[in-house]
């Protein structure tokens, strides 16, 4: 006794056609039993492909009943009928809808994939099923290297592939010569006679007297059904159905992710051209937001450096309550023991106390007018000024009074220009001093000056010029790992408590610092922002050529899906060559950026590009949400297709 494999119950299937609305099929009551072998026959528009694609799972009924081995699918979810077709149905089509880029072996494993069998089991199988249909030869040849007929047996061999329990062959000789239609008739013969059950549909009626049974359908009504083959039948399970075990868990999970990689590799190889351009947008966009960010670095670095070589990270201590006040000449509290205490501050880099005065020069027969600073050893260190003979005085020289004299560049090229300054002795205020040391030229926050300067221990100009006991001012040069807020609240706190009130004010030079700082981050963030404009206009790009390359690609869509590929699958498979694309654009971009680096650090030497791995990261993880937040329309789009649309798409 025959099993009931196929049953449809009052079916109807209603198309809209503008206001209006067409019944293609009508009250079908149909029931197919396992092992048979039935021809569906009827003109052009009758409603026979409909009929097959609803009895394949590509289609829907508008309304009435359609049980698969007694399980209604009306209410069953795209992924259920999914399941359906890759447990029950193997489809042949007319125009065999192989997939371009794969070879005959790669074709015949799709619907394996969707199966989740493990990639050498479908690969056996494959094999074993081309070489039983006679293209052991054709193994590795892609469907424009194969005739019509091979193309064909490729597409019987996909259908066995899960065991096609059913076999829906539309117009199976209809693309084919005689001779190959022929072949194909007398395989499908076979196919019965092993225990398939196969539906035909086909106008041709010499095909269709080669089935056991005959249904005729005509304006969407079966308006006959007759048996050529007297008796019943006795099914049999089809040798090809024993199907390799299907594998669960996280190894699925990864296989499936490496055949969508796959699958967009070989999209991506198929459109080079198309490809590449669809990176450009990632590309630019990328080495731009990698470059600024090097270029601010590097260019924030030199800027602080400069500005620390001129003192801007100093906090400068006075007498009085601030500049004008007439009582601070009056107040002698700040004393050297200040600085030494200062001196001891974690927070402090150096120190240096100041007293100054303005005197003659005298140098042979040269009488200048210059000031005269008196500093202490660590004043140098603390204005950031560098040498450009002779060295500094130091701490002996201080505790000792020592007449040695430091001069700034404009001295040196009023006194000795082009000579060895260094051991020369000059005249101030009457006092002898020899030269030790001739500074660089000295920038001020306000560009250089012309005005002579001489440095010299601030204890010889206090005993030997002045003749006073206290200083004129402080000047503290903050660890530049400290705040320098901080810093200033620190000092003064000390100075309170050692003079019994606050008879001083601090001025704070970071702000200088503090205000560069600002302005080039504001000016990073705004390219920056330009920037990530490019990578929103390339990503635009991306969704743009997504959504294009999910058009030409329908056809292909809608293949997948008939051979059991779910919404998640299709979904996977464009996402992953979106955030592909996006992500190699991203690598490129990088590359592009850390070239024009190279470049850059050749043509000038002003400051470096820095960098930072941080931002390359960043640009990486940038490119992969690109490709995931444009990406995800396009293959949503393409994962929502309906099946029997998308293979009909020309």
């Amino acid at each position: 006794m025959s099993a009931l494999l196929l049953e449809l119950r009052d079916l109807r299937r209603e198309f809209a056609a503008g206001d209006e609305t067409i019944a293609v099929l009508e009250d079908v009551n149909l029931s197919i039993q396992q092992g048979e072998m039935v021809a569906i026959i009827g003109a052009s528009g009758s409603g026979k492909s409909t009929l097959m694609n609803i009895l394949g799972c590509l289609d829907r009924p508008t309304a009435g009943t359609y049980r698969i081995a007694g399980r209604e699918t009306a209410h069953l979810t795209p992924d259920e009928l999914a399941q359906l077709r890759r447990e029950y149905f193997g489809f042949i089509f007319q125009r065999y809808h192989l997939l371009a880029d794969l070879d005959a072996t790669g074709n015949v494993e799709v619907p394996a994939v969707y199966a989740s069998v493990d990639s050498a089991a479908r690969r056996e199988r494959s094999t074993t099923l081309l070489q039983r249909l006679g293209l052991g030869e054709r193994l590795t040849h892609k469907p424009s290297q194969l005739s019509g007929g091979q193309q064909q047996r490729v597409s019987i061999a996909r259908a066995l592939m899960n065991g096609g329990q059913v076999i829906l062959a539309d117009e199976p000789t209809g693309a084919l010569d005689s001779h190959s239609g022929e072949e194909m008739l007398k395989l499908l013969r076979e196919l019965h006679d092993a225990g398939h059950t196969v539906v035909i549909v086909t106008h041709d009626m010499k095909v269709a007297e080669t089935a056991d049974r005959i249904i005729e359908i005509s304006d969407g009504q079966i308006i006959a059904d007759r048996r050529l083959v007297p008796g019943e039948l006795t099914p049999k399970s089809p040798e090809s159905q024993r199907t390799p075990k299907e594998h669960k868990g996280w190894r699925v999970a990864v296989g499936h992710f490496n055949e969508a990689l796959r699958m967009a590799l070989l999209a991506m190889k198929a459109h080079k051209l198309r490809t590449f351009l669809t990176m450009l947008g990632i590309i630019i966009g990328i080495a731009s937001v990698v470059s600024v960010v090097a270029l601010g670095q590097g260019s924030q670095q030199q800027v602080l450096q400069n500005i620390s070589s001129i003192g801007t990270n100093t906090i400068d201590i006075f007498p009085g309550t601030g500049f004008g006040d007439r009582r601070s000449g009056r107040i002698q509290t700040l004393v050297p023991a200040d600085a030494e205490a200062l001196a001891g501050q974690s927070f402090v880099d150096s120190v240096t106390p100041s007293v100054s005065s303005s005197g003659t020069l005298l140098y042979r027969d040269q009488a200048l007018t210059a000031s005269i600073s008196g500093v202490g050893d660590q004043f140098f260190r603390a204005k950031g000024y560098t040498f450009a003979q002779g060295r500094a005085f130091d701490e002996k020289d201080v505790k000792q009074l020592a007449q040695n004299v430091v001069i700034d560049q404009n001295t040196y090229q009023k006194l000795f220009p082009g000579q060895n300054a260094l051991g020369k002795v000059i005249i101030l205020n009457n006092v002898p001093c020899r030269i030790v040391g001739v500074l660089d030229t000295i920038q001020s926050n306000f560009g250089a000056s012309d005005s002579l300067r001489v440095y010299l221990p601030y204890t010889s100009v206090m005993k030997r010029v002045l003749g006073q006991s206290y200083l004129e001012s402080i000047t503290v040069r903050v660890d530049d790992s400290v705040s320098s807020d901080a810093a200033e609240q620190g000092i003064i706190r000390l100075l309170t408590r050692r003079h019994g009130k606050q008879d001083f004010f601090v001025m704070n030079t970071d702000t200088i610092r503090q205000t560069i700082e600002k302005t080039s981050q504001t000016m990073a963030l705004l390219i920056s922002t330009i920037a990530l404009i490019s990578l929103v206009v390339g990503g635009i790009g991306v969704m743009n050529i997504m959504l294009v390359s999910v058009t030409e690609r329908t056809r292909e869509i809608g293949v997948r899906m008939a051979v059991g590929a779910r919404q998640h699958d299709i979904l996977r498979q464009f996402l992953i060559e979106a955030v592909l694309v996006c992500l190699i654009g991203g690598a490129l971009g990088v590359l592009s950026a850390l070239t024009f680096g190279a470049v850059f650090s050749r043509l000038t030497s002003d400051f470096p590009l820095l960098f930072s791995g941080s931002s390359i990261v960043a640009a990486f993880l940038c490119s992969t949400l690109i490709g995931l937040v444009f990406g995800y329309l396009p293959a949503r789009n393409a994962a929502r297709l309906d099946p029997v649309d998308a293979l009909a798409r020309d």
